[in-house]
């Protein structure tokens, strides 16, 4: 008599992947990797086996990319490409041959925005969207959970390698983010403590988000994807004090500017 398989040795649950998307505007890998080593090679270490969703949604429909060369530059930058999004059939093949997922365009999850330096010009942030109509029993859930929570509220310390995202809402931390450690918000970022890490915010594009600290040592912050990096030793008369990030226009570029933050 067959033994009845034991089922408990794994579980499968539904999952949200939060994945950086790399948007191709050219099929050519030497463009791509050229293009990849200009927007992050002054950043080592950023990145560390983050997942990428490679959307050919703006290439041509008969394009076929070199989707090894591709996965092996984005690797070059411990980015981990994990599927393929609106490709053609046969590049869809060869996705599936190298162990990608393939992805309709309707179906990618979640993208986070890569940081561009602030030195780069940047396009105009889309218009605010309109307040929500009434949902719908199908409406995405992510409609229905920005409009429920508007605030994500995180009082313990976060460790090197640890990362919050907070979507669609502001994230307020009442604890340390120490080095390595990084948050992320669609909105606003408050850190009532020291920021020793990364801070990302107005990640889904939003050029009005800021950043507010009461112990400014951060190593990177961004708005809307434009960042700026710090060593602690050059930080000067903000080091380890209150400090808030903006985004302001400058002729024809948007750059991050870092002030005091007055608490009394």
């Amino acid at each position: 008599m067959a033994r009845k398989p034991d089922t408990s040795a794994i579980e499968l649950k539904s999952a949200t992947l939060e994945a950086m998307r790399a948007v191709l505007r050219s099929d050519e890998s030497s463009a791509i990797a050229a293009a990849l080593d200009a927007r992050l090679g002054n950043m080592p270490g950023f990145f560390s086996g983050e997942p990428v969703v490679i959307d050919c949604s703006e290439l041509p429909a008969d394009a076929r990319p070199d989707l090894p060369a591709i996965r092996d530059a984005l690797g070059r930058h411990a980015l981990t490409a994990v599927a393929v999004q609106a490709a053609c059939d046969e590049a869809a093949d060869e996705a599936r041959a190298l162990g990608m997922a393939v992805l309709a365009a309707e179906s990618a999850p979640r993208a986070v925005p890569a940081p561009t330096p602030e030195s780069a010009p940047e396009t105009p942030a889309p218009a605010p969207a309109p307040a929500p109509e009434p949902v719908a029993a199908s409406a995405p859930e992510a409609v229905v959970t920005q409009a429920q929570r508007r605030t994500e509220i995180i009082d313990k310390p976060l460790r090197s390698g640890q990362r919050i995202y907070a979507r669609g809402c502001d994230l307020v931390v009442l604890a340390m983010v120490s080095a390595g450690a990084e948050v992320i918000a669609d909105g606003n970022i408050h850190v009532y403590a020291p920021l020793r890490g990364r801070a990302l915010a107005g990640a889904s594009g939003d050029t009005q988000a800021r950043i507010f600290t009461t112990c400014f040592e951060a190593e990177l912050v961004s708005i809307a994807g434009v960042y700026r990096t710090f060593e602690h030793t050059a930080s000067g008369e903000l080091l380890r004090r209150p400090a808030h990030v903006r985004l302001e226009d400058h002729s024809d570029k948007q750059v991050l500017t870092v002030a005091a933050l007055a608490t009394t």
